[in-house]
């Protein structure tokens, strides 16, 4: 059932339905057009040109003077007429000028209005149909752009994940002629012996640790990285990852405050890399702070969610520059001399970790302040007794 309406033109009542109105022949469509966009713009306070196709045509004047309808001398009368209407608080659109002083009949410039509308839309339509060539062509490219790089990284991951699997092999024989050599399985040795052989033996635990990161790294670049999910009590967790680094902290004269209370709930995670995330973070902390600094480990319960925070008083990170680290084998400090050891691989890996959790590390930080690293684990609703 249809209902009327009022023309925007002559305000006489139309029925919805129709697209022209029958009183005084305008195209509904482009009256209400032009009506809104009345209504949207601001203006001064005195009346307003009357509605009118013209209002979306540009250069009527000169298009009149180009079709030989319009003399260049009555066009500049006619502007004239113009600026004086509107400096009188009438403005009119040129078109109405134009007939006010009889230069062109209604019928020529309605079909010089209705000629340049539709060179308008055909205009648009082909701009239009361009524009969709473009765009599909562009997405083709993305589209190849981003298989290739697909390739590459995959690519790259077989790469690291071979010869970090190559490498693991002779430190595995080092490993093992270190251990017996330290043990005096192959002789004894004086003081400067143990203490050479102490340093071959943390620079190999190093090595040892670079090479698993590039395996879990590569691991998880092919989407291998599977999660073996089970209860699990942070507190105990973060406890056994602190011993782990205590003495390297109290080496470094750091102080490493724990808060985590007993009774949290477990959460459902995959205990060893939710082990080695934890372990990177302080790494990373106590790699980054100075001497007599604080590094801080706390976990929360939150609404069904167990926050793991470590925190800082470190060298901190601009703001600018928090995204980039978690990028594979990027280091802030890129120079040859860089101060500080590391892959770059650690906070790639742990995020990725954490993500395939579901979660997220939220980061903040300030330079010369100190840094914060949180993210959050579902806690088990109920524990199954075995």
């Amino acid at each position: 059932m249809s209902r009327q309406i009022s023309c925007p033109r002559c305000n006489q009542l139309v029925d919805s339905y129709v697209s022209v109105c029958s009183q005084c022949g305008v195209d509904l469509a482009i009256a209400a057009v032009l009506a809104e966009r009345q209504m949207i713009m601001p203006g001064k306070a005195y009346p307003a040109a009357p509605v009118s196709p013209e209002i979306l045509v540009p250069r009527l004047g000169e298009y009149l003077v180009e079709k030989g309808a319009l003399l260049p001398s009555e066009l500049d009368q006619a502007l004239i007429y113009q600026k004086e209407k509107s400096e009188l608080g009438k403005p009119i659109l040129l078109g109405q000028a134009l007939l006010e002083l009889k230069m062109v009949e209604r019928e020529t410039l309605d079909e010089v209005v209705t000629w340049q509308i539709l060179e308008l839309q055909e205009a648009l339509r082909q701009s239009n149909s361009e524009l969709e060539v473009r765009v599909v062509e562009r997405t083709r490219d993305l589209e190849k752009a981003l298989d290739k790089l697909t390739e590459l990284n995959q690519l790259k991951a077989n790469f690291i994940a071979n010869i970090s699997h190559e490498l693991r092999t002779p430190l595995t024989h080092i490993k093992g002629y270190l251990d017996l050599l330290f043990e005096r399985e192959l002789g004894p040795l004086n003081v400067d012996q143990l203490e050479a052989l102490a340093i071959l033996r943390r620079s190999e635990s190093r090595l040892e640790g670079l090479i698993e990161d590039l395996i879990q790294f590569a691991l998880a670049s092919r989407g291998d990285l599977s999660l073996n999910l089970t209860p699990v009590y942070i507190a105990t967790l973060i406890q056994s990852v602190v011993e782990q680094l205590f003495d390297r902290a109290k080496s470094a004269q750091l102080t490493v405050e724990v808060y985590v209370p007993d009774n949290l709930p477990p959460v459902h995670c995959d205990r060893e890399k939710i082990s080695w995330v934890i372990t990177q973070l302080l790494d990373n902390a106590l790699k980054f702070t100075t001497d007599g600094g604080v590094v801080k480990i706390e976990a929360h319960q939150n609404k069904g969610y167990v926050s793991i925070v470590v925190a800082d008083t470190g060298i901190g990170i601009s703001s600018d520059r928090l995204e980039e680290i978690f990028e594979p084998f990027h280091q802030l400090d890129g120079s040859s001399t860089r101060r500080y050891r590391g892959t770059g691989l650690g906070l790639a890996l742990s995020n990725r970790i954490v993500d395939a959790h579901g979660a997220h590390i939220d980061v903040s930080s300030r330079v010369g302040v100190g840094s914060r690293f949180e993210f959050s684990l579902p806690v088990v609703e109920r524990v199954m007794e075995i």
